[in-house]
């Protein structure tokens, strides 16, 4: 099963860096948000692929259009936190009230249940499992933030299950949609999205999502937007992460969701058998 989703934020919610990190910095920069969703739309559209869209609490108090658009062309929400801060950041009590406000902020827009988290960056780690309860609390009933692996915003690599689970944490269960990865060298490789998926050629990808009955994509608006500024103070690294392989990337993406047959996380949550699923106790 393959499950396509977006992480809807705009180009400059790049984690970890002092001049993207809050609103004061995110006013200097241009909007880019409203033609990168056309582009979206219009891939999806054409390949009449369903989706899952992760949205940001504040694209959708600054651009409540796009949201709005979103469930019109008959697409479901999930949050994408309020303010794009990474958990391990956060307390319990600041990471609840940015949840919080990011769920009531989508409902009203969009006048459904928010059912479906990530968190920014899967910044839910080692540390954080007290999330999963908070998350429980406010409805979340299906939770797509963890990294089984080591990255750079810290991953969770003893989470050895990179395939559809339920999380036991404290007496109270959650669904887990993480992200997989593919061994090599025993190693895991993610390749599903963001710059993995911008860096890998087309022929690795498609090979690798043959092999796996289980992919969980994840792409953002910026990941096709080849025309976007460069961030001048980015580390190397990070400017090649965040800018490599953005001119093929719609080209590789349409071909990718032709190959294969993808859906959203309501058809994959009601197709799963969660009585055969592992159960990962935390």
């Amino acid at each position: 099963m393959n499950i396509l989703t977006f992480d809807i934020e705009e180009w400059f919610h790049i984690l970890d860096n002092a001049s993207t990190k809050t609103t004061n910095e995110w006013s200097n920069y241009e909007t880019r948000i409203h033609a990168n969703m056309e582009r979206i739309f219009s891939m999806l559209e054409k390949t009449n692929t369903k989706a899952t869209f992760f949205c940001l609490g504040w694209i959708a108090e600054t651009y409540p259009e796009i949201v709005k658009e979103i469930v019109a062309r008959g697409y479901e929400v999930g949050t994408h936190s309020r303010m794009h801060q990474l958990v391990y950041e956060q307390t319990p009590a600041e990471f609840e009230k940015d949840l919080a406000y990011s769920i009531k902020t989508l409902e009203d827009i969009t006048g459904q249940k928010v059912k479906y988290f990530r968190a920014p960056g899967f910044s839910i780690t080692e540390t954080e499992k007290w999330a999963f309860e908070i998350l429980i609390k406010h409805g979340i009933e299906a939770d797509s933030s963890v990294f089984p692996a080591l990255r750079g915003h810290g991953g969770f690599p003893s989470y050895t299950t990179p395939t559809p689970s339920v999380i036991l944490y404290k007496g109270k269960i959650i669904k887990e949609l993480p992200i997989n990865y593919i061994r090599l060298a025993n190693q895991p490789v993610i390749y599903s999205g963001g710059g993995y998926f911008r860096l890998f050629p087309y022929h690795l990808i498609n090979r690798w999502t043959s092999k796996q009955g289980y992919v969980m994509s994840y792409l953002h608006p910026r990941d096709f937007d080849p025309g976007q500024p460069m961030i001048k103070d980015l580390p190397r690294i990070r400017k090649f992460k965040s800018y490599n392989g953005l001119k093929k990337a719609e080209n590789k993406f349409i071909r990718w969701i032709t190959d294969h047959e993808f859906t959203d996380i309501a058809t994959a949550v009601d197709n799963i058998d969660w009585e055969k699923v592992p159960l990962v106790k935390l």
